[in-house]
């Protein structure tokens, strides 16, 4: 991603964080694949790994990036399918998403 951004993986049930790309220094990227999105992140294949696999479809992706006219900008992708794999050659988690939501969370601040 150009800007600064930041990719979150959790279980969309308990909560749990499995990937913060900031926390982490983890470099990702998103690109429009199929009439959808792919999103990639450079990660060592471990036990977090295995329980993505494993609630691959119960999974929340976000991408937050901080715009310079609006704020932040949240994306909040939809894993739907449970598609999910890693490439091994590259020491990708790869993650298919059908559909997505971009918002800006000011636009709904109370005042």
């Amino acid at each position: 991603m150009e800007q600064k951004a930041q990719l979150l993986i959790k279980h969309a049930v308990g909560g749990r964080t499995f990937i913060d790309s900031v926390k982490e220094g983890l470099p990702f990227s998103v690109e429009p694949f199929q009439g959808g999105w792919k999103i990639s992140v450079t990660v060592l294949r471990d036990e977090r790994i295995q329980e993505i696999f494993r609630l691959k479809e119960e999974l929340n992706v976000f991408v937050f990036v901080n715009t310079p006219d609006r704020g932040m900008k949240k994306t909040w992708y939809y894993v739907q399918d449970g598609n999910v794999d890693y490439d091994e050659s590259r020491g990708q988690l790869v993650i298919h998403a059908r559909s997505r939501i971009e918002y800006y969370p000011a636009d709904f601040s109370y005042s």
